[in-house]
């Protein structure tokens, strides 16, 4: 089944790993801030599943394309998860600030919603190993 590089096997391991982590915001966000709504919930699910999507489509570029440099899966997928998620805080910056004051307290170390950043990076990284493994990487993925 993962035998050959696939672009679309990328793209689906992406989506599939996102898609898992973001039912696990769904479901236990209800337990986290029991104030937040639907919407937060639902957009969570959607989010992660299209933070694998454009991870496993990034997997086409081995090299940055203006600097001429290696462009490892190891260091490219954390920096997409975490830009992902930097923007996604600035979209629920509310949101996420109350949840994570309910978890580590107002003045916690781990209060700011930014440390979503991170977490952003990890589950990066998980993605894009993943879709490294079973679906290849660089111009292969593409039939070139």
């Amino acid at each position: 089944m993962f035998g050959n590089p696939s672009l679309m096997t990328r793209i689906a391991i992406g989506k599939g790993i996102g898609f898992l982590v973001g039912l696990v915001g769904f479901f236990l966000l209800p337990q986290l801030l029991p104030e937040a709504g639907s919407l937060i919930r639902w957009g969570i699910l959607f989010w992660y599943t299209t933070v694998g999507a454009i991870i496993g489509v990034f997997g086409v570029f081995t090299y940055h394309p203006i600097l001429k440099l290696p462009f490892p899966w190891w260091f490219r997928a954390p920096i997409l998860g975490a830009w992902m998620n930097f923007v996604l805080v600035f979209f629920a910056y509310d949101v996420m600030g109350a949840m994570m004051e309910r978890l580590f307290g107002a003045d916690g170390v781990l209060s700011s919603p930014f440390w979503f950043t991170a977490e952003g990076a990890i589950v990066g990284f998980i993605i894009g190993y993943f879709a490294t493994r079973f679906g290849g990487e660089g111009s292969e993925v593409v039939g070139k």
